[in-house]
């Protein structure tokens, strides 16, 4: 398995061979540095840990300074399950993809705030008449009369918190990899805000 970390930079338009012109997400990837090579005899299942991204040494603890060394001051770490032969100190960078490749990316989408049921569910609000006069984006029943005895489920599409959450978007096409900036045109989006950290995986 192929993978990579990056950060989300801005939207652009592409065109292909024959003139046709769609959406792509820039990605600044890499490089990356093997930190921990995980193994079935000591840690019971076989993995890879990489570490991306500058800090300051001040704002890194000693323990983590003590795991990477002279490796770097990485800013994430990230683990990806594979059986690759990596060692620790092995970089990775936006080379191990190509043009064509079909790759999924995991991110944690924008955050949104305190929404209502029309914005967070696509609840259609209720109606104006009858008497009704502010209900065009209420609820309406939170099923009190359900088996639960006047319990709200769980469960129960109600307003809350909206985004902030982690989403994974599978068959994404690289249409550019720019190996002398290191970054990937994926076509479409991509989840989160600029300079959110991403996942890269192709098989």
């Amino acid at each position: 398995m192929r993978f990579i970390l990056g950060t989300k930079q801005y939207m652009t338009q592409v065109f292909n061979d024959e003139g046709v012109v769609f959406p792509a997400t820039v990605i600044s990837a890499g490089p990356i540095v093997v930190t921990q090579v995980k193994s079935k005899e000591k840690d019971k299942y076989e993995a890879v840990q990489v570490g991306f991204g500058e800090k300051r040494v001040k704002n890194i603890s000693k323990s983590l300074q003590g795991h990477s060394k002279e490796l770097g001051n990485f800013q994430y770490f990230k683990e990806f399950k594979t059986d690759d032969s990596l060692k620790v100190g092995d970089k990775i960078d936006v080379s191990i993809f190509k043009e064509g490749d079909i790759i999924e990316i995991s991110a944690i989408s924008k955050g949104k705030g305190f929404q209502g049921v029309v914005k967070r569910h696509g609840f259609k609000g209720g109606p104006r008449s009858h008497g009704q006069k502010h209900s065009e984006r209420e609820p309406g029943s939170i099923s009190g009369g359900t088996r639960e005895g006047g319990r709200v489920p769980k469960g129960m599409r109600m307003a809350g918190r909206m985004g902030g959450d982690r989403i994974t978007v599978k068959s994404l096409k690289v249409v550019r990899v720019d190996l002398e900036n290191n970054e990937i045109y994926v076509k479409g989006a991509v989840p989160g805000r600029k300079g959110t950290l991403v996942e890269v995986k192709a098989k």
